[in-house]
């Protein structure tokens, strides 16, 4: 498959930057945006089935919240747009072909991936070697 030159650029310019804090996703039932900003959430969505949070660690350990998995989070330093076509599905499809989860939220400026904890290094890895191929 052959990549514009606009995702090429945009590879080029991942700059992956691992954030030291480990990260869960919680989910509480029936709260609303801002009931809970004492858990410092990062990010955030309603659900029918709860408002599903993703919060530091200590944060979740410290609340007594259930969670499933600890996180890591990659954040793509090069600065990419809401409508850069590809970048997200070209960096997901890398470490999916390695058997690594990945959890991506779009910000403004950058993406963030939110990757097991367990698997970090290799998804750093993997991600520094996609930035330094040569275009083609």
């Amino acid at each position: 498959m052959k990549r514009t030159q606009f995702l090429q650029d945009l590879i080029k310019q991942l700059s992956p930057k691992l954030d030291s804090s480990s990260y869960v996703y919680c989910t509480v039932a029936h709260a609303k945006y801002g009931e809970l900003e004492n858990l410092k959430p990062i990010a955030s969505i309603a659900e029918l089935e709860g408002l599903t949070l993703v919060i530091p660690l200590q944060q979740a350990q410290a609340e007594g919240l259930d969670y499933y998995r600890v996180f890591r989070r990659i954040t793509l330093e090069g600065h990419s747009s809401l409508e850069a076509l590809g970048l997200t599905s070209v960096v997901t499809s890398l470490l999916a072909e390695r058997g690594i989860t990945t959890n991506v939220i779009a910000g403004f400026y950058h993406d963030h991936m939110f990757v097991p904890s367990d698997r970090i290094e290799e998804a750093m890895e993997a991600l520094k070697e996609l930035a330094s191929q040569p275009s083609g």
